[in-house]
C-alpha cells in the first residue's frame, strides 16, 4: 500500500525551518512495516514558492498530494494547522473519493469523534503516538478488512457508524523507535537557505509526553500524561549524526520537559562530555528542574540554549492554571545560574491568564526586565489561545472569540485565506486555537492592549535592559507604567529616550545598541559620558567623568564584552575606524587577537555634546 504523510501548511518561519522530525519517524515506522511512503513538508513547499499563498493554497496543496498516487493520505495536525488539513482533505475526496483519508497529530486532541461527525469525507482519526497505531491500521486496511479493535484509533466502519477504539498505550521504550526517514525530505541545508535564516537547527524526537497539565497546554493529555525519554545512548548518536549533516549548525531537542528524569539528563550531558561530542544544542525545560549540578553539566555538553516556561511572575496566577510550580521559585537565580553556564534563557510568558490583574501583569513586566538586566536572556510574550484539548478550552472555549488584527499564538500564519475564516466562523467549538480569551473581564480592549505590549516591550527589554531599569527609578514608576507613558508619547523608543533629557539615560542607550549591532567580526567604537558598568544605571549627570570615555565593543561567537582602552589604544583605534591596517605590521596582531580589527564604527552618545544652554551656562 501506498501512504502519504502531510504537514498542512502554514507560513511560520519557524515552522518551515526544520524537517519535523515526528513526521521523519512515522516515515522510519512505515518503510519499516513494508509500505511504499511519501513525506511532504508542506510548509517548506509554501516555502519554497510551489503552492499560492491565496485563495488557491489548498487545492494546490491538493493537487500535490494527489499527484504522488497514493492509496492513503495522513495529514499530521496542531490546532492551528487543522482548518487548512481539512480543506485539503475535503478537496482530495472531491477530486479521488477512493483514496483513503486520515488525520492525527496534537490538533485533534479532545475533538476526534466530533471531527468524523461533521466531516463525513475523513474515514480515520489517529490519536496520540501513531507509529504502532498506523502500522495496524494499514495492515487492516491493505487485507481489506476494518478497524474494529485498533487500539488509538476513531474511524467511519464501511455503513457510516462512528466507532472509537480503546486508547493505546504508549511505546514503554524509546528504543524501539525507528530511525528518521531523513531521505523522504529535504535536506536540512535546503531547509535553512530556503527562508535565509542564519541558524541550521535539527529537530531531534528526543522525548515524549508531560506528566503535567497545565491549563493553556494539550500536549499532557496527547501523550496520556506519560513523559518517556530517549535512552542515551541512542540520543547521542543522534546529536552526533547532526554534526556530519550539510547545513546544520545544532541539535534542538523537543521533548518539552528536558531534566525532568535528572538521571537520565546528567548522563545524557556526561557522554556527550567524554564522547567529545561537539554539537551544539538547545532544549525546553522547567526552570524547577534545573539545579546548579545538571545546568553546570548542560554547558559543558553544549546546550547554548533553553526555552523556560515562566508563564507568570506570580505564583497563584502560575498555579491557578495547574503550573505546578513552588511559590518558593526564584527564577532569576535560575536565570543566573544558566547565564553562568554559558546557555541563553528563553523565558517565555503568558499574559491573560485567568486570575492576571494589573498587580500580577506589573510584577511580570518587572521580572521580565531584571532578567534581561541580569543576563542576556530573549522574551518571549503570549497572549492564550483555549485549545480545545485542555482545561482552559474546556471551560473558556464556549465564551472566546477570535479579535481581528491580533493573530493568536498558537494559529500565527494559518487561518488566513477566505476559505479557512469561514470555515472557523462555523465551527467555532473545534477551532477555539484561534480565539482568544474574550469572555474574561477587560474582553477585546484587555486583549489589545496585551497584544500591543507583548508585540512591542520584548524588544526594548532584551534590547536595552539598563535603559529601561534606569528611567523606571528616576521617572518613579514601573515597567508597566513606563510602557505607558512611551506609548502615549507615541514615538520610537530612541526619540522616547532622547527627548527625556536625561544624559545617563543617553548614554546606555547608545551602550545597548551597540552591543546589539557589534559586529561578528572586529570591533564597534562607542564615546560615552558616564561608564555603563554594574553602577551606571544609579549614575547621575553630576557623576560625569572630567572628559568622555572611550569603549570597544566586540563579539566573539555568541559572547559580547566592552572593552575599556586606554586612551592611547582608544585613539588609534578611532584613527582605523573603516581602514585595514597593513596585516603584516606586528603592531597590530594584538589588537587583532582580541578581537579589536577591523575597527568597524564610531558612535559617540548625545550625552557628549554639551547642550546650548551648558554651553550659555559655562
Amino acid at each position: 500500500m501506498k501512504v502519504l504523510l502531510a504537514t498542512p501548511p502554514h507560513v511560520d518561519t519557524f515552522g518551515y525551518s526544520m524537517p519535523p522530525p515526528g513526521l521523519l519517524r512515522l516515515g522510519g515506522a512505515l518503510e519499516a512495516a513494508g509500505h511504499e511512503t511519501v513525506l511532504e513538508d508542506l510548509p517548506y513547499r509554501l516555502a519554497t514558492g510551489t503552492l499560492g499563498t491565496n485563495a488557491r493554497l489548498h487545492t494546490e496543496a491538493a493537487a500535490l498530494l494527489l499527484g504522488h498516487g497514493a492509496d492513503v493520505v495522513g495529514l499530521s495536525t496542531m490546532g492551528a494547522t487543522l482548518p487548512a488539513a481539512l480543506l485539503i482533505a475535503e478537496t482530495i475526496r472531491a477530486r479521488s473519493p477512493r483514496t483513503r483519508l486520515l488525520l492525527g497529530g496534537p490538533g485533534t486532541t479532545g475533538i476526534d469523534v466530533a471531527l468524523l461527525e461533521r466531516f463525513p469525507f475523513l474515514d480515520a482519526v489517529v490519536r496520540g503516538e501513531g507509529e504502532l497505531t498506523l502500522a495496524e491500521l494499514l495492515a487492516r486496511w491493505s487485507a481489506a478488512k476494518e478497524l474494529d479493535g485498533v487500539a488509538g484509533v476513531t474511524w467511519r466502519s464501511e455503513t457510516g457508524a462512528l466507532r472509537r477504539e480503546g486508547e493505546r498505550a504508549p511505546i514503554a521504550d524509546l528504543a524501539a523507535l525507528p530511525d528518521y526517514a531523513w531521505h523522504l525530505l529535504a535536506s536540512v541545508r535546503d531547509y535553512r537557505e530556503v527562508p535565509g535564516i542564519t541558524e541550521g537547527l535539527v529537530a531531534l524526537d528526543s522525548g515524549r509526553g508531560c506528566v503535567f497539565d497545565c491549563s493553556f497546554c494539550t500536549i499532557g493529555r496527547f501523550w496520556s500524561r506519560r513523559s518517556r525519554v530517549l535512552p542515551v545512548e541512542r540520543l547521542v548518536a543522534e546529536i552526533e549524526a547532526v554534526g556530519s549533516m550539510p547545513g546544520a549548525d545544532a541539535a534542538y531537542l523537543c521533548h518539552d520537559i528536558f531534566g525532568a528524569r535528572r538521571e537520565h539528563a546528567l548522563a545524557l550531558c556526561r557522554t556527550l562530555v567524554e564522547r567529545e561530542v561537539r554539537v551544539p544544542w538547545e532544549c525546553r525545560a522547567r526552570a524547577d528542574h534545573l539545579d546548579e549540578e545538571l545546568v553546570e553539566w548542560m554547558g559543558r555538553a553544549g546546550c547554548y540554549r533553553v526555552l523556560l516556561g515562566i508563564e507568570s511572575a506570580d505564583p497563584d496566577v502560575r498555579n491557578g492554571n495547574a503550573k505546578a510550580i513552588a511559590p518558593d521559585l526564584d527564577a532569576l537565580a535560575v536565570v543566573e545560574r544558566c547565564a553562568r553556564a554559558g546557555i541563553t534563557p528563553i523565558l517565555s510568558f503568558i499574559l491573560g491568564l485567568p486570575g492576571e490583574g494589573e498587580r500580577e501583569l506589573a510584577a511580570t513586566l518587572e521580572l521580565a526586565l531584571e532578567a534581561a538586566v541580569r543576563a542576556g536572556v530573549n522574551l518571549s510574550f503570549h497572549l492564550v489561545n483555549p485549545q480545545p484539548g485542555c482545561s482552559l478550552g474546556e471551560e473558556h472555549g464556549p465564551s472566546s472569540r477570535p479579535v481581528e488584527g491580533i493573530p493568536p499564538d498558537m494559529a500565527f500564519g494559518t487561518g488566513e485565506t477566505p476559505v479557512e475564516r469561514a470555515l472557523i466562523a462555523a465551527h467555532p467549538d473545534l477551532f477555539s486555537t484561534f480565539a482568544l480569551l474574550t469572555g474574561l473581564p477587560g474582553g477585546e480592549a484587555k486583549l489589545r492592549d496585551l497584544h500591543t505590549l507583548a508585540t512591542d516591550l520584548p524588544p526594548v527589554l532584551m534590547g536595552h535592559p539598563r535603559t529601561t531599569r534606569h528611567l523606571t527609578r528616576t521617572e518613579g514608576c514601573d515597567v508597566l507604567g513606563l510602557f505607558r507613558r512611551w506609548q502615549e508619547h507615541g514615538q520610537s523608543f530612541a526619540t522616547f529616550v532622547a527627548e527625556r533629557g536625561d544624559a545617563v539615560a543617553q548614554d546606555l542607550f547608545t551602550w545597548e545598541t551597540a552591543l546589539v549591532e557589534a559586529p561578528a567580526d572586529g570591533s564597534l567604537l562607542v564615546t560615552l559620558a558616564h561608564d555603563p558598568g554594574a553602577n551606571a544605571a544609579r549614575a547621575s549627570a553630576a557623576s560625569r567623568p572630567a572628559s568622555p570615555v572611550r569603549f570597544a565593543i566586540v563579539r566573539r561567537g555568541r559572547a559580547v564584552r566592552t572593552l575599556r582602552p586606554s586612551a592611547a589604544l582608544a585613539a588609534l583605534l578611532a584613527e582605523h575606524v573603516g581602514v585595514a591596517p597593513d596585516a603584516n605590521d606586528e603592531l597590530f596582531a594584538p589588537l587583532r587577537t582580541e578581537g579589536l580589527l577591523p575597527v568597524h564604527e564610531h558612535r559617540v552618545s548625545p550625552a557628549c555634546t554639551p547642550s546650548p544652554a551648558a554651553l550659555t551656562e559655562r
